[in-house]
């Protein structure tokens, strides 16, 4: 091979390299590098909305009210526009949620309670108790959490990762918050 065709092949090679670092890289758990900054951020936003007092209030709530006779097959019957859902949007809390969902970085918002159920949310969830999910039964656990890959979002349908945060009370974990991420 000549001089100049190895020169470049080597610069050809060099370029995409650091396209590649600079585009693709991957964080250590599998995410591109951009991608996992954003994850990172908004599970910090996670932790702190966690922290609203209107939110701990709500979970509080229902956490001594209990789900009622919902069930998953009920909810799944319900229509978006049904008062019972618009109900976990309207709420205090439903309506703050709604608020911090209009950051279009994430595209679902939720609040559960302790076992899973829905205390407040931004849109009608795919589904009323999520608690055998990882988005629930991470953060539950008392730590934030966010996936390593980015896949279809269950409810909305867009590429996300999905990240939750426990809500606390006076170091109880009494619920959860969790949000898809948007990759697009």
């Amino acid at each position: 091979m000549n001089t100049q065709c190895s020169k470049t092949l080597f610069a050809a090679a060099f370029a995409g390299a650091l396209l590649f670092a600079n585009t693709g890289a991957l964080a250590a758990d599998g995410l591109p590098t951009i991608m996992q900054g954003k994850v990172d951020s908004y599970t910090k936003k996670l932790v702190d909305w966690a922290a609203n007092p209107v939110i701990v209030a709500a979970v509080k709530e229902a956490n001594a009210k209990g789900p009622g006779a919902m069930t998953n097959g009920k909810w799944n019957d319900l229509d978006e526009k049904d008062p019972a859902v618009m109900a976990y949007q309207t709420n205090k809390a439903g309506v703050i949620v709604g608020k911090w969902e209009d950051d279009k970085g994430i595209n679902k918002l939720i609040v559960r309670d302790e076992k899973g159920n829905i205390v407040a949310s931004s849109s009608k969830p795919l589904i009323f108790n999520n608690a055998s999910r990882p988005a629930f039964a991470n953060p539950i656990k008392g730590q934030a959490w966010s996936a390593s890959e980015i896949k279809p979002d269950p409810t909305t349908g867009v590429r996300s990762v999905q990240a939750g945060a426990p809500v606390m009370d006076g170091g109880k974990v009494i619920g959860v918050i969790h949000a898809g991420i948007s990759a697009e």
